[in-house]
């Protein structure tokens, strides 16, 4: 059987306190799909999810850039908040998204595109806790379980996580 995704290369970012399942449900169903997941983080080799789930990195980000990748996955948690400390990070995340490439954010992954300065003239979701900082970057905040703007797509919590990931393996399947 044909997989979906067969050939394409995600990208999925993580550090420290990511919230365990906005990790790994993406990184399993995208596998499930076909799709090459690699998982990079900001330096270290390991970390540790919210619920104490550890998690063994395959590259550092700063070894990595957006032509290597259809899409980059962004999960929540307080990892988000660590992550947009990262130049290289920033950089992945607005590299993909100006090569027309798939960014995708839930719960307050949000704060990644926001810093990375592309949520401007958006439509976007985000856990509610952090609505005023996606309408202050510029965005339209719509309460929904996913939104999709082009190559943006944003969710706003676990109980999303179907819906993001179906947005996301659809974006992907239409690149063919």
């Amino acid at each position: 059987m044909d997989k979906l995704l067969t050939g394409h290369k995600v990208i999925v970012l993580a550090e420290d306190m990511y919230e365990d399942l906005e990790l790994w449900y993406p990184v399993l169903r995208l596998r499930e799909e076909g799709a090459e997941v690699i998982i990079a983080g900001t330096g270290g080799s390991t970390y540790t999810g919210k619920n104490g789930y550890p998690l063994t990195v395959d590259i550092a980000v700063d070894k990595v850039s957006a032509g290597d990748f259809d899409a980059v996955v962004i999960p929540g948690g307080y990892a988000p908040d660590r992550l947009r400390h990262y130049p290289a990070v920033l950089l992945l995340v607005r590299d993909t998204f100006q090569q027309g490439k798939v960014v995708a954010a839930i719960c307050h992954a949000a704060w990644v595109p926001i810093s990375a300065g592309i949520m401007r003239g958006r439509r976007a979701t985000c856990v509610a806790a952090i609505k005023d900082d996606v309408i202050n970057a510029g965005a339209q905040y719509e309460d929904a379980e996913v939104v999709r703007d082009g190559n943006l797509i944003t969710s706003r919590q676990p109980s999303d996580l179907g819906a993001f990931c179906r947005e996301i393996i659809s974006a992907l399947a239409q690149e063919r």
